[in-house]
């Protein structure tokens, strides 16, 4: 009885689990429902997807392998290429906001750019053995392999190198562009012309960098992305392009329209050389101020990418700033006609290089600028031998002038007292140190020693040369007293041009003294020879005791008058055009006439004058009181207004010129009379 209990607790224990587990699978079931519905649904699908698939159960489980080899790196490219995308909206936004932020984005773009340029070609090339494979199982259609294979030859095609830039859709290019406008924004907003109140200061200083610091990091910052690009050469001409303009307009305030002058458009140096002066200036402004400042800049700016490059960039700079302007003038300068005034600008251009000779290699010394220092040693080899070469000349073109007539009215000849004049200026402080610094360099070139005595010696041969050329021309005259008024003039000019001057003390005091001398000995034969002569007509013989009456001493009176009146016209019309240069020994000249003429007449007239005053003709005899004769006197040897007299009112007039029978020489063209 016992054992029937327990197998039917047993049986009830059993039955009981068994409805626990019926209960279990009905809720299973009851859950799996849905998702067999779910499955249902989708099987449509999911036969059209596998419907191109018509192999063996056997050859698609060996195809399983190769789809999981390629979908690994298929599917990491489309995930960068996805994180690609992400980086749109901050890379199309405007860098000036968070520049740093922005690069900083587009290293992550480059980054990814590269993955997908190292993996594309890859997952390529495992999704091509795929089809390959498809293929040589024939595990799909014909039609759907030829889909896969335009898919993957598109691919392909956007692998080349002219085509790689399209893998991210333009975002890169949209980017750098993006990146070139704030780089020309950067230059543009900060680069401000130079205040041209420095221009005319004493001291030249040398400007300080033109940008600041903030933006010149920027500005590197954005150079290291371009480069890293390869538009290095479209960050470098947008920066040439800003900056040379910016140097153009500080130039601009100097007025330098004159650099633009052809050498058809000016006869000789002298219509230009105030120009001259302003270019040696203006020329010093711009290399000690602008270039040296844009020097810096291209330092600063570009030292991270190199030296060649930077010195590059400052050569265009300079070169479309119009350093090379300035030596094309200066080259102008040189091709123009020989004029002595000429050797003194080619000094003048000399120095100006000359001072700045360790500005231009340190700034041009690079091979970038190679144009600008052919152009510069050009110009200073044709500057030293062109004035060399007028320097060695003046001699003869001095000589060639003998064979000229002298001045018709015996004034100083232009050829002497711009001589004068010119010597001095060659042997003053100011050119004397160039001149013979030019020598030196020009005896070098031909392995000679320059010896300083040969500077002296040249102009001494000079001097000597225009006082044989006064012995000559005082005996062109036909009039030898008009010879007495020429020498007079000219020893004169040289005595008190020459007294205390450089070429004065080179000449020495006991030439300076000879040459007073000789202006008292031809004063004294000039009087001597004309107003000198004319008391002697006023004779007094025979009119003392009257003796042979009142009538007979009237004639007599009368006919010394009309003689006296007749040498003293013929005297002074004959002088009337005369001319005494210096005021000092013209005033001189006239009182000795003075002294010499009048106090005879005045007595004279005292004396006789009664008898002839009373004569129906006395005007004809009693022509002129002793006022009058005093007047006319003193009224003569004037200068020409504009024709005769110094130089000194043009300091560097040419002595080129061509007179009536003068000798034309190359050095020689001017229009105006030297002598």
């Amino acid at each position: 009885m016992a054992r029937r209990f327990e197998n039917l607790v047993s049986a009830r224990k059993s039955l009981k689990i068994s409805l626990e587990k019926s209960k279990a699978l009905g809720f299973a079931l009851d859950k799996t429902g849905p998702r067999l519905e779910e499955i249902i649904q989708r099987l449509p699908s999911l036969e059209a997807a596998v419907r191109p698939i018509r192999a063996q159960k056997e050859a698609l489980v060996a195809v399983g392998g190769h789809i999981d080899r390629a979908v690994g790196p298929a599917a990491a490219v489309l995930k960068v290429f996805d994180a690609v995308h992400g980086l749109e909206r901050s890379l199309f936004s405007d860098p000036r906001s968070d520049l740093s932020g922005y690069l900083s984005v587009l290293r992550r773009l480059e980054e990814a750019l590269k993955f997908l340029g190292d993996n594309c070609g890859l997952a390529i090339q495992w999704l091509e053995d795929i089809v390959e494979y498809l293929e040589d199982n024939s595990v799909a259609d014909e039609k759907y392999l030829s889909n896969l294979k335009n898919s993957l030859k598109t691919l392909r095609e956007l692998q080349t190198d002219e085509e790689r830039d399209r893998l991210d859709g333009g975002l890169l290019y949209a980017a750098l562009e993006k990146l070139e406008a704030e780089f020309r924004r950067l230059l543009m907003e900060f680069s401000v012309p130079l205040p041209m109140s420095s221009a005319t200061g004493e001291q030249a200083c040398i400007a300080p960098s033109p940008l600041p610091v903030h933006v010149i990091q920027k500005l590197q910052a954005i150079i290291e992305r371009l480069t890293a690009n390869n538009r290095l050469d479209n960050c470098i001409s947008i920066y040439v392009e800003v900056r040379s303009a910016n140097v153009r307009a500080s130039l601009q305030a100097l007025n330098l329209d004159y650099l633009e002058i052809s050498i058809s458009e000016f006869n000789d140096v002298q219509s230009i050389e105030g120009y001259i002066a302003q270019w040696g200036k203006h020329l010093e402004f711009a290399v000690k101020h602008l270039f040296e400042a844009e020097y810096r800049l291209c330092s600063d700016v570009f030292e991270k990418i190199g030296l060649d490059i930077w010195m590059s960039c400052f050569a265009k700079i300079a070169a479309q700033a119009g350093i090379l302007a300035f030596l094309q003038f200066g080259k102008m300068v040189t091709e123009s006609k020989k004029d002595p005034i000429k050797l003194l600008k080619l000094l003048d251009i000399f120095y100006s290089l000359n001072k700045l000779r360790l500005d231009f290699n340190r700034l041009f010394g690079g091979k970038a600028c190679i144009e600008i220092q052919n152009l510069t040693r050009d110009l200073i080899k044709r500057v030293i031998e062109g004035a060399c070469e007028i320097f060695w000349e003046l001699l003869v073109q001095v000589e060639l002038q003998r064979q000229a007539p002298p001045p018709p009215d015996g004034c100083v000849p232009r050829l002497v007292s711009f001589i004068t004049d010119y010597s001095n200026r060659l042997l003053g402080d100011d050119y004397r140190p160039i001149l013979t610094q030019v020598l030196v360099i020009e005896r070098s070139w031909k392995q000679e020693k320059f010896q300083e005595r040969l500077l002296n010696d040249a102009i001494l041969n000079i001097v000597k040369a225009i006082e044989l050329n006064l012995e000559t021309w005082s005996k062109g005259y036909q009039d030898i007293t008009l010879s007495y008024i020429f020498m007079m003039n000219n020893h004169w000019h040289f005595y008190k041009h020459l007294k205390g001057t450089k070429l004065g003390d080179l000449l020495g005091d006991v030439w300076l003294r000879e040459h007073e001398q000789y202006k008292e000995y031809y004063a004294a034969v000039y009087l001597r020879e004309t107003w000198g002569k004319l008391p002697a007509l006023l004779s007094r013989e025979g009119l003392i005791m009257f003796s042979g009456g009142r009538a007979t001493a009237r004639d007599l009176v009368k006919k010394r008058l009309k003689a006296f009146n007749e040498a003293f016209d013929e005297m002074y019309k004959k002088q009337l055009n005369w001319v005494i240069s210096e005021k000092d020994l013209r005033e001189k000249t006239c009182h000795l006439a003075v002294q010499a003429i009048v106090p005879v007449y005045r007595s004279y007239m005292q004396n006789y004058g009664p008898l002839v005053e009373q004569d129906a003709s006395s005007s004809k005899y009693a022509k002129y009181t002793a006022q009058s004769l005093e007047k006319m006197l003193s009224s003569l040897f004037q200068p020409k207004t504009g024709k005769f007299g110094s130089f000194k009112s043009r300091q560097y007039s040419s002595f080129n010129g061509k007179s009536n029978d003068a000798v034309k020489s190359p050095l020689l063209r001017s229009s105006s009379t030297l002598v």
